[in-house]
């Protein structure tokens, strides 16, 4: 086996690794949303329930966006050809909105949950 041989291997590794991880990291904050919703859900009723369950989930579908998106560009890295790059960009932009919007959900429900919240006084 030669070296570029052993390199491509080695890229298709890492991708599949990093895929894996971004795959993992979204399933485990599905089923943990999930879980939450049904047990937070039979205790409480009412919307601002959900709000904190919304945060969590949004966060962990961001980090697994942000494992994705880099598995896209380790693929991209080793074999550069037009399409690969014209397609990176496009899932590349894709995800980049997709975070975008996520993070922004998740400051303006974080800033109502701050603001709902009573204050304390000691």
């Amino acid at each position: 086996m030669d070296l570029g041989e052993l390199l491509r291997q080695g890229d298709r590794v890492a991708v599949t690794l990093v895929e894996a991880a971004g795959a993992l990291v979204i399933v485990v904050g599905a089923g943990w949303a999930a879980l939450r919703f049904v047990a937070e859900g039979v205790r409480r009723r009412g919307a601002a329930v959900l709000t904190p369950i919304r945060l969590s989930l949004g966060r962990f579908l961001t980090l697994g966006l942000e494992f994705q998106l880099a598995a896209d560009i380790l693929r991209t890295a080793f074999s550069p050809s037009f399409d690969q790059i014209a397609r990176l960009a496009a899932v590349a932009a894709i995800r980049t909105a997709l975070n975008y919007f996520l993070r922004r959900e998740i400051t303006q429900e974080q800033r109502q949950v701050g603001e709902a919240a009573p204050e304390r006084t000691t």
